[in-house]
């Protein structure tokens, strides 16, 4: 029987964004050695979204906090998931 991925991050983002495809490129490696999922959410498929991140993006979340917009920041990252395992 598999588990569930003890984290799931959730990569706001769209499908013509290569800062979006660079974080995620960024994040795979990360969210692997950790066996965390990610959750890729285009906002342009939810206008709700898309009106609160819009510009933003990608905006990479965690339990609800945000950890970086942009570009991906691996020490916050890392801490949020240190805090996780704690």
């Amino acid at each position: 029987m598999m588990s569930m991925p003890a984290s799931v991050f959730k990569l706001y983002g769209r499908a013509w964004c290569h800062l979006c495809e660079e974080m995620r490129a960024a994040l795979e490696p990360i969210a692997t050695r950790h066996g965390a999922a990610i959750e890729w959410i285009d906002i342009d498929e939810d206008p709700v979204l898309e009106a609160r991140y819009d510009e933003r993006v990608p905006v990479l979340v965690l339990d609800g906090v945000e950890l970086c917009h942009y570009r991906l920041d691996a020490r916050a990252v890392d801490a949020a998931l240190s805090a996780r395992r704690a």
